[in-house]
């Protein structure tokens, strides 16, 4: 902002001799006085005390740290979304110049598509890098992650009764090698937690 000098020497006239023509003020004068006053009061801000009247000032660039005047875009790009912050919504910003147009920034991709947010944990290698990924939607059991468990099932003593036995762990007669019946479908298991679903967007610059 500049502030306004007078460009005229007007006191200076009155010393002069009256036949100077120096001594004379022209209109040429007022002009370029006038012009310097009128160049001043444009750089001015026009705040008369009321705090809702809306005035510009410069933007400065991201990262400034002075006691200028802090536009609401410098505020937007600086703190309320910062490069790399995350930004969730429920509404479908078509692509990033809508979701720039509606919260400032320059750049933003789409992020995390069917995916939810996990914070970093620098002691679980599962989650100590930024953006790391990883889990499954479904997971089909190994067998070294079914729990441990017994059958029970019938079958024919060779002996020459006929009997039904129900007890897996008692042994008569001599059959060996024995199974019971197959039951179940080896169909993956649901791994989702209760969720919900929103946009999210993360801003790259």
């Amino acid at each position: 902002m500049a502030d306004y000098s007078k460009v005229v020497a007007w006191s200076g006239k009155d010393a002069l001799a009256d036949s100077s023509a120096a001594k004379v003020i022209s209109g040429a004068d007022f002009h370029t006085e006038f012009s310097a006053v009128e160049t001043a009061v444009n750089t001015k801000a026009d705040v008369n005390g009321n705090a809702s009247e809306a005035f510009s000032a410069t933007t400065a660039s991201v990262g400034t740290n002075t006691t200028q005047v802090a536009t609401t875009a410098f505020v937007q790009a600086q703190y309320a979304y910062p490069v790399g912050a995350i930004f969730t919504t429920t509404v479908a910003y078509a692509n990033s110049a809508a979701v720039v147009a509606a919260i400032g920034g320059t750049t933003w991709t789409a992020f995390g598509a069917g995916k939810v947010l996990v914070g970093v944990d620098a002691s679980d290698t599962d989650f100590d890098t930024v953006e790391e990924t990883g889990g499954a939607k479904t997971h089909t059991l190994t067998i070294s992650e079914m729990p441990a468990h017994t059958h029970s099932y019938d079958r024919q003593n060779t002996s020459t009764d006929n009997i039904s036995i129900h007890d897996i762990t008692r042994t008569t007669g001599g059959n060996s090698g024995s199974t019971t019946g197959s039951t179940g479908g080896g169909t993956a298991h649901n791994n989702l937690q209760p969720y919900i679903t929103v946009y999210m967007w993360k801003r790259t610059a």
